[in-house]
């Protein structure tokens, strides 16, 4: 039983820590104060806009961003965005 509660205790912890390292979404007034450090795409992507947020967040991150905003985001069968990174 102790074995599960530890497993269970990390298990929230690395969800806690993941959210702290993540980018976040910020609004054009927002990414006017942050350094621009590329762009990135995700597409194919099916589901709900959440599943595009998510991937946009873990592309970002993979990237170093701090920060993304989208300039792009349509669907057609699949979702496609595009957004722009910030450091």
């Amino acid at each position: 039983m102790n074995i599960k509660t530890t497993i269970a205790a990390l298990s929230v912890l690395s969800a806690l820590s993941f959210g702290t390292f993540a980018a976040e979404s910020v609004n054009t007034t927002q990414a006017q104060n942050l350094q621009p450090i590329g762009v990135i795409s995700v597409s194919g992507i099916t589901g709900s806009p959440m599943d595009i947020r998510q991937a946009l967040d873990k592309k970002a991150t993979d990237k170093g961003a701090s920060a993304y905003r989208v300039i792009e985001s349509y669907q057609n069968g699949n979702w496609h965005a595009t957004a722009e990174i910030y450091q």
